[in-house]
């Protein structure tokens, strides 16, 4: 469940202490679960909501993160850029990468972190010896692909390719190994080098839960590759049935959400993720839906 911005500020949540997510939409959100299992297990004074903002309440929304109540936040599509812009510092690691997925309050300030990184790398850890660091495919270009890419330059690899709906030559940033951007029709003929392929756009999410990023008949390009999902709910989506059909190793974007969440809310709190209780939590949440 997730509140509009106009319910929850009318809710009587919204006059106690409170952390959120907001996005857009958000209710397929997970991290209300984790984070309050975790303020719930420490005892904070505090609750944890999602909320669906709409484009023409951002402003709104920074107003609020005035209010003595707001202790912080995570952000996810379509805000990770916006708030770049809006908080008052910005961690150093968040500005290389080039957006924000949690705010920290700290007195009258507001602080910008990104956490998908590192969450990203914590998912990926398990299968790094399984990994050719040659050439990687990542579909998205928004938010979420510049943490995976920043992980990725820093776990070695040579090459990264981009699928985005629009391509553009071949680029190179000084300093850092290859990437291109190509469109949907191009991928496959960077397939064959390619140990991982990763996916960073919504297709596939609840409730959209047929789409994915890649044709039926290029599924025989997985076999054997690495297919890393970031969407986690549902925690098996059409593109990972269909790598798994085909021979790949996949993994799904709940441990990235963990892990993330984790770094988050030591941010916040200075604790530990009881990570055991909330993956107990998670497993039985997916068990009943």
């Amino acid at each position: 469940m997730a509140y509009t911005f106009r319910e929850f500020r009318k809710s009587p949540h919204a006059v106690k202490p409170h952390y959120l997510v907001i996005g857009h939409p958000v209710s397929h959100s997970l991290s209300p679960l984790m984070h309050q299992t975790a303020l719930d297990y420490y005892g904070i004074n505090a609750h944890y909501f999602a909320v669906d903002l709409e484009p023409d309440e951002v402003n709104d929304f920074i107003a609020w993160c005035n209010r003595d109540e707001f202790k912080g936040c995570n952000i996810t599509i379509p805000y990770k850029e916006t708030f770049l812009e809006v908080v008052d510092e910005i961690d150093s690691y968040a500005e290389m990468i080039g957006v924000i997925n949690t705010i920290v309050k700290s007195g009258n300030q507001l602080l910008g972190y990104n956490t998908d990184a590192f969450g990203f790398l914590m998912g990926l850890e398990p299968w790094s010896d399984e990994l050719d660091l040659t050439r990687a495919i990542i579909f998205g270009t928004g938010g979420s692909s510049r943490a995976v890419k920043t992980a990725l330059l820093e776990t070695g690899f040579e090459e990264l390719v981009f699928v985005s709906r629009r391509a553009s030559n071949k680029q190179t940033e000084q300093g850092l190994p290859e990437f291109r951007i190509v469109n949907y029709e191009q991928w496959p003929s960077y397939a064959e080098e390619a140990s991982l392929i990763v996916n960073t756009t919504p297709l596939g999410m609840h409730p959209r839960v047929n789409d994915m990023p890649i044709h039926e008949n290029e599924a025989t390009l997985l076999r054997d590759k690495i297919c890393y999902d970031l969407v986690y709910n549902p925690s098996e989506t059409r593109f990972l049935k269909t790598a798994k059909a085909n021979g790949a190793i996949t993994i799904n974007g709940l441990h990235m959400l963990i892990y993330q969440g984790s770094k988050s809310f030591e941010l916040w709190t200075g604790k530990s993720f009881p990570v055991k209780i909330i993956i107990e939590k998670l497993e039985d949440y997916f068990k009943s839906n």
